[in-house]
């Protein structure tokens, strides 16, 4: 009886989605500090599209608005069928019949995602060839999911409030399935509660946030706005909500840290480029650094990162520098 009810919760939750949005995309720039929001709900688009558009004139992307999404003219009835057989599911109490359903909701996701992946293709591709601003063999496909790098703006596409929802409505619906099936086959209680504990921290740690490789050439430095073209003195900072920095010079970074705009309770990750491997990312704090004139680095703070101690100090053997720890270069910058 308490799967049925959990199961029937699970359904009814889904009733949400009607008065929030399902999906966002963020846009960031220099000249968008505070960035441009886009929020996707079930039969309507709101956020700053006026904005949005009016950029995206200027490279020949085509209009958004509600009229070009034939979508929104039966989702609103798709959430509304999966309320009702979830609950004639949570009646009826038959485990395979609840599988079935879960397997049709994996379907409706790959289904939507690849339907979201198709717009946004088209979209970014099938351009005006009369625009102001054409770069050839540049496309400006958004991302279905994540982040991407769209000339000087970075796009950011995740689940709003009615997404998780839905994500949420279907995991408990998996796991109220798990349970019965678990039972059904007479495991013991201790080891399904065990199982399910590790589920979640797996889950979480796939969406946790994770440095970028840089894109030389393409990526800007967030501090001093330059090009990012040198491969062996980048940073980063990468906050918990999944937002990117990247810095063509360490010096660069510690000066946006000491500046104050990003907390430090807000910060995932602080990493540097290793300078004897291409994009391999040192934590700060594990990191050894060397300062010498000899680096020429881009932004002329002259600092590299290096793996240990020992592979620092026989870099700097026989040269004019010395060797830093992580504290003492946030210390020495201005």
């Amino acid at each position: 009886m308490s799967s049925r009810i959990i199961l029937a919760i699970a359904s009814l939750l889904l009733i949400a989605t009607y008065f929030v949005p399902i999906w966002r995309i963020d846009l960031f720039a220099p000249q968008y500090p505070e960035g441009l929001i886009m929020k996707i709900w079930l039969n309507d688009i709101k956020g700053q599209v006026d904005i949005i558009n009016g950029l995206n004139h200027y490279i020949g992307m085509r209009k958004i608005n509600v009229a070009m999404f034939p979508e929104f003219d039966f989702l609103v009835y798709v959430v509304g069928f999966y309320i009702l057989l979830g609950l004639a599911i949570a009646i009826v109490g038959n485990r395979k019949i609840l599988f079935w359903y879960l397997v049709f909701t994996a379907f409706g996701g790959v289904f939507a995602m690849f339907d979201f992946y198709r717009w946004g293709y088209e979209y970014g591709h099938d351009l005006d060839p009369t625009a102001p601003i054409k770069v050839p063999g540049l496309s400006y496909q958004p991302p279905m999911f994540g982040h991407k790098r769209l000339l000087n703006f970075d796009a950011y596409s995740f689940p709003d409030i009615g997404g998780w929802i839905i994500f949420g409505a279907a995991l408990i619906a998996f796991l109220v399935w798990f349970y019965e099936w678990y039972r059904m086959h007479k495991k013991k209680m201790k080891l399904q509660a065990a199982l399910v504990t590790a589920l979640i921290p797996l889950f979480f740690a796939s969406c946790s946030a994770k440095p970028e490789p840089f894109n030389y050439g393409k990526d800007i430095c967030y501090n001093c706005k330059m090009g990012i073209i040198d491969p062996k003195f980048g940073a980063e900072i990468v906050t918990k909500k999944g937002k990117l920095y990247k810095f063509d010079d360490i010096g660069c970074m510690v000066r946006l840290l000491k500046s104050g705009s990003i907390e430090q309770k807000d910060i995932a990750q602080t990493v540097v480029i290793n300078y004897e491997k291409q994009n391999d990312f040192l934590d700060v704090k594990k990191a050894s650094f060397a300062a010498s004139n000899i680096l020429r680095s881009p932004m002329n703070f002259n600092i590299a990162a290096f793996a240990s101690e020992e592979v620092a100090t026989k870099f700097l053997s026989g040269k004019n520098g010395n060797e830093m720890t992580w504290d003492e270069l946030y210390k020495r910058i201005e």
